[in-house]
């Protein structure tokens, strides 16, 4: 009798509805990629930026039936080579972090990634800049610019500095951000808190930094941009307001490229205007 109705019982619970099981949708701050998927995303991409010069500059040597020298930095052709190899370093990272982000798309990517103002307004960003000019010209007034591998690069031909103003202004600030805030920083905040703008912030500067060495007040700076990118990521939740900061701040860094280049070139101290 007693197994009857255990066996009744068991019949009415198997009839029951099951209910669905509630899963939450991903977010920019609760990605669908791994923290470790994340840092993976990241080294390939300074791996693309180290090694994709080598694929120009070792034919144009092929071709020329020279030896590479000891210093490839005094030529001017490899220069521009190495500026140009950034186009399809920069085209091998977004292939890689696209199947990350819509995880082989499944999800959209621009929504994975935060394409939204959130609480920031135009004025916002515009005040922001701003005040980053602020503070900048009071650190220059501090530590003068000197001379760094960036202005050596800008120094080395005119159409390497257009070069150079064309990638920062077009590829970098997308790129970059994608990477960095994007990928990077929505697997830090989901691991780690809001302590993932401290890492953020210190990795992308820390990439910048062998290019401005010898310049404290360059230093300085790209530290300090590197914080208000990520902070405004952290704050809006979305990427979208990071991308336009960074597009505004190399735009108008470009446009002083071009300008001291048309007047008579790039000196320490012409340098200061830009980062």
């Amino acid at each position: 009798m007693q197994n009857a109705d255990e066996a009744e019982r068991q019949h009415h619970y198997s009839q029951l509805p099951i209910p669905p099981i509630e899963t939450k949708d991903p977010t920019p701050d609760d990605p669908p990629w791994s923290l470790s998927v994340g840092i993976g995303v990241w080294v390939l991409s300074i791996l693309a930026i180290l090694l994709a010069p080598v694929f120009f500059v070792l034919p144009y040597y092929a071709l020329r039936g020279d030896s590479m020298p000891a210093d490839l930095e005094k030529d001017p052709t490899v220069i521009l080579l190495s500026l140009v190899a950034v186009v399809p370093a920069h085209i091998f990272t977004i292939l890689v972090c696209y199947p990350v982000v819509t995880k082989w798309r499944k999800f959209r990517f621009f929504e994975m990634l935060g394409w939204r103002m959130g609480p920031f307004r135009w004025w916002h960003l515009a005040l922001i800049l701003v005040g980053f000019f602020i503070v900048m010209q009071a650190v220059s007034s501090i530590f003068p610019e000197t001379d760094n591998e960036l202005l050596r690069i800008l120094r080395s031909s005119p159409t390497a500095a257009y070069t150079m103003a064309i990638l920062a202004t077009l590829f970098a600030p997308f790129v970059e951000e994608l990477v960095y805030r994007g990928v990077l920083y929505s697997a830090f905040e989901r691991s780690t808190g809001k302590i993932a703008a401290a890492i953020v912030t210190l990795l992308f500067a820390g990439i910048h930094y062998p290019q401005y060495w010898g310049s404290p007040g360059s230093i300085i700076a790209i530290t300090l941009l590197s914080f208000i990118l990520t902070a405004t990521r952290a704050v809006s939740g979305n990427l979208l307001p990071s991308v336009i900061l960074h597009f505004l701040f190399n735009g108008l860094q470009s446009i002083s490229i071009v300008y001291l280049t048309m007047n008579g070139g790039i000196d320490a101290p012409a340098a200061a205007l830009f980062r």
